[in-house]
């Protein structure tokens, strides 16, 4: 009889054999379940386990796979890849297709799915993490292939051939379909290796994955987990190497901004509280568990809530002093009449930008019907000034933007690059995107400043 391999509740179960009937390397796939008697196994490890299967000569009964080819799937628009994209699809199949491929955003990451989908012909997930990108995703799909499109995800519970998921409604769903596709797409897939949203990955038996991000970079332990589960980085390809071709010409422009006597006054007196209070306390923000320590202390010491309260005004006043609002209306009347997108580091300041200009704001309160109206207006033109948080860094189709500005943001290089990335999509008549990011001087922000600016793509 036969060893069973089948796929139960997420995992891997294999029954019909015995310890000491099993090599080595597959022992090391496998742990022995002393409840069901059997052997278990992630999901993820389907192909490595088949594979060792196969270089054992023991032959199995593989009840886990619930796909197959998919014959008639064939692309019904013509798709001529761009040389990057055909450099990073030719490195994704040379890695055995596994792997992650960095394009910078703007440089056609989805094109590089559907020429996988069309080349193996096989049952296809496309992971994403927000509503605006499953919505995208369809569409994209749809367009190339003219065919029924799957949805998880945003009310929707539709599973086809080719389906889209986001990573919540993924790891809700995988368990009971993840023996049903043979290509798992992770779009956005730094976010994949999160305590939660990696399941979606490890419960999917799909042998062929492929990883699609602008700014893969992860801590240490992240990026082991993002490669166990998709594979490793094939292709990188910079915002520099597109630069000119298939992107905008850009520069990014550092504008130190001095603060008003009155709030560099308060500035220092606040900053003094809270790191007089840091000193005290010997506390170091260099290790992550700190900042919860600070927070613990603040709410258990004597005067620590006034401390807290310190730290946030100070912050505030470097983040959005009055002078950075003047500054900010000086750059926007400068470019009057191109599409300009504001970012802020959160919302209170984004929203405050809206009522004093009465711009249109986007946050992550915003509904949908209302962001898509922002949006339409804004591609339109009937809108030329779109003020954001966080929320249009990454993973929604922004118009053409010619001038980007920072008004306050967090030290994160993964942040900055993404918003740089909003603004280098090509257009008619535009000759040059510019980013400006304000700074406030002689405040932390300088700090802040120079740690999100090592990325190669701010060195200009």
């Amino acid at each position: 009889m036969k060893p069973v391999l089948s796929f139960e509740a997420g995992t891997l179960a294999l029954s019909g054999v015995s310890r000491d009937a099993l090599p080595d390397k597959l022992l090391r796939l496998f742990r022995y379940d002393d409840r069901t008697r059997n052997f278990r196994g992630r999901g993820c490890d389907y192909a490595p386990i088949v594979i060792a299967f196969q270089e054992s000569g023991i032959e199995i009964d593989d009840r886990a796979r619930a796909f197959a080819p998919i014959e008639d799937l064939s692309l019904a628009v013509e798709l001529v890849p761009r040389p990057h994209q055909t450099t990073a699809f030719n490195a994704w199949r040379s890695g055995l297709y596994r792997g992650v491929a960095a394009l910078p955003t703007g440089s056609g990451k989805t094109v590089l799915a559907v020429m996988a989908t069309a080349y193996l012909k096989r049952p296809a997930i496309y992971l994403v993490p927000t509503l605006d990108l499953l919505g995208q995703w369809v569409g994209v799909l749809e367009h190339f292939f003219q065919r029924e499109i799957g949805m998880l995800g945003g009310g929707e519970h539709t599973i086809r051939e080719l389906t889209v998921s986001t990573y919540d409604s993924a790891v809700l769903n995988m368990e009971f379909i993840g023996g049903r596709f043979a290509l798992l797409v992770a779009d956005e897939c730094h976010h994949l290796p999160g305590p939660e949203t990696r399941l979606a990955a490890a419960m999917s038996i799909a042998p062929y994955r492929l990883g699609l991000s602008a700014t893969p970079e992860l801590p240490d332990d992240r990026a082991a987990v993002l490669e166990d589960l998709l594979g490793p980085i094939v292709c990188r390809i910079e915002i520099g190497d597109l630069e000119g071709k298939v992107l905008s010409r850009y520069r990014t422009i550092p504008v130190p901004v001095e603060l008003d006597p009155d709030e560099a006054e308060a500035y220092e007196r606040n900053r003094r509280i809270y790191t007089d209070f840091l000193a005290a306390n010997r506390l170091n923000f260099r290790f992550k568990s700190e900042w919860g320590r600070f927070l613990g202390l603040c709410a258990r010491l004597p005067g620590g809530r006034d401390v807290f309260r310190a730290f946030l005004e100070q912050r505030r006043i470097a983040r959005g002093g009055e002078a950075k609002i003047r500054m900010v209306w000086e750059i926007v009347n400068r470019h009057a009449g191109e599409r300009i997108i504001i970012f802020t580091a959160d919302n209170a300041a984004a929203y405050d930008l809206g009522r004093r200009f009465c711009w249109p704001v986007i946050t992550h309160r915003t509904k949908p019907g209302e962001r898509k109206e922002f949006l339409d207006l804004f591609r339109a033109g009937t809108y030329t000034v779109l003020v954001t948080s966080k929320v249009l860094n990454e993973g929604v189709d922004v118009p053409a933007v010619a001038v980007g500005i920072i008004l306050s943001g967090s030290a994160s290089v993964r942040e900055h690059v993404q918003r740089l990335g909003r603004i280098l999509r090509p257009a008619p008549g535009k000759e040059q995107a510019l980013l400006y990011e304000l700074v406030s001087a002689g405040t932390s922000e300088e700090g802040v400043s120079a740690r999100r600016r090592e990325h190669k793509a701010y060195r200009k």
